[in-house]
């Protein structure tokens, strides 16, 4: 690679002060220019040697021009970020066990970069790479598509190139039914964004999972704002006011419902309150949820209601089989399976023709058959 004079000067000027950055270090000293990677140092060198000696580690300037000068912003969540998809940067607090990778050094990444880096987020595999293996100034582009399409060829993806567009893609699930909850595993496929500079992956990025980056930058620099429960029912107005009564126990039923991975990518952070933990498993996604989310107040706000009702004793007739399949019932719905269970599949509790039969047999006028030990029905 040959430096371009003001290249060179920009590099020269930081000798001064002395610049280290991913592997690279420049610094003077009385018998000159010093200037050192992980493979060697060279030290007392001239002007001229200096050149010199920076064109032959070109991958060394090449990845601090990209980084200091195209992308920028040292200290932002998106830079950040962005040296997380090529595995720049070391893992912090966050990510879990499975998803810790050490960071690869220049030589390891641009040979990575060539072929493509790609990294999971939440139902997003994003790839970065080279613009132009060829070309020697270390361009990044990055490619963003659905985890499940990483096999699939482009040909038979619907293939943009406006971030924006990200936002009308998770708008509905594959069904096309609306997603209320950005972050649910629910996210279509059969899409893909190629091509996007550094600015406009982020974006995407926060299109399909609003404040994820933001979040999962404070998070990893020890600046995470949580807010716990019951500080958050504490602020709730309006028809809302009620969340604040839901009985202890029953938000550990709430979080087992609404904040798993099975319902949720974000991983809980907020506890009942600061000194008070709740022992479903907060989840294994790489960003973190700060504070409940206006679904599961939304959902509290209903549960407090209900869990304010008084309990009765109820009495029905049902066959051991019958109370198996209300139990699979119940199951199907909770985890989504209605929809793939077969119609001609009658062994199933959940089948359409097994509830259908179950509701001609014990329901009455619509309700279910059943008397409570004060006598209602």
């Amino acid at each position: 690679m040959e430096l371009q004079d003001e290249e060179f000067d920009r590099l020269r000027a930081t000798c001064d002060t002395g610049l280290e950055f991913d592997g690279l270090r420049l610094d003077r000293d009385d018998d000159g220019y010093v200037l050192e990677t992980p493979l060697e140092t060279r030290t007392g060198l001239a002007t001229g040697g200096l050149r010199t000696a920076l064109e032959a580690v070109d991958e060394y300037v090449t990845n601090w021009r990209y980084w200091q000068e195209t992308i920028g912003g040292e200290g932002k969540a998106s830079r950040a970020f962005l040296r997380w998809c090529e595995r720049a940067s070391v893992e912090e607090s966050g990510a879990t066990e499975s998803q810790q990778t050490e960071p690869l050094s220049i030589p390891e990444r641009y040979e990575a970069l060539r072929d493509g880096i790609d990294r999971t987020w939440g139902q997003l595999r994003i790839t970065a790479r080279f613009l132009d293996v060829d070309d020697p100034n270390g361009v990044r582009v990055y490619d963003l598509w659905h985890v499940d399409d990483a096999e699939t060829p482009l040909s038979e993806l619907e293939v943009y190139d406006e971030p924006r567009q990200a936002r009308e893609i998770a708008t509905t699930d594959d069904e096309g039914r609306y997603r209320p909850l950005k972050t649910a595993p629910t996210l279509a496929s059969g899409w893909a964004f190629t091509g996007l500079s550094g600015s406009e992956l982020v974006d995407a990025v926060d299109f399909f999972y609003p404040a994820t980056v933001a979040n999962w930058h404070r998070e990893r620099e020890g600046d995470l704002d949580v807010d716990h429960w019951i500080d958050t029912a504490d602020r709730q107005s309006g028809i809302y006011d009620v969340v604040d009564e839901l009985p202890r126990e029953a938000l550990e039923w709430l979080t087992e419902a609404c904040c798993v991975d099975s319902q949720c990518l974000r991983r809980r952070e907020w506890e009942y309150s600061a000194d008070d933990d709740i022992d479903v498993d907060g989840g294994d996604g790489i960003f973190p949820c700060r504070e409940p989310c206006s679904l599961v107040i939304a959902a509290a706000r209903k549960w407090a209601i209900l869990e304010s009702e008084s309990e009765k004793t109820y009495e029905l007739e049902l066959t051991t089989s019958e109370l198996n399949q209300l139990e699979d019932l119940i199951d199907a719905v909770a985890d989504g399976r209605v929809d793939g269970i077969r119609e001609a599949d009658v062994n199933e509790g959940a089948n359409r023709y097994r509830a259908r039969y179950l509701r001609a047999k014990r329901f009455e006028d619509g309700s279910l058959n059943a008397t409570s030990s004060e006598g209602d029905d």
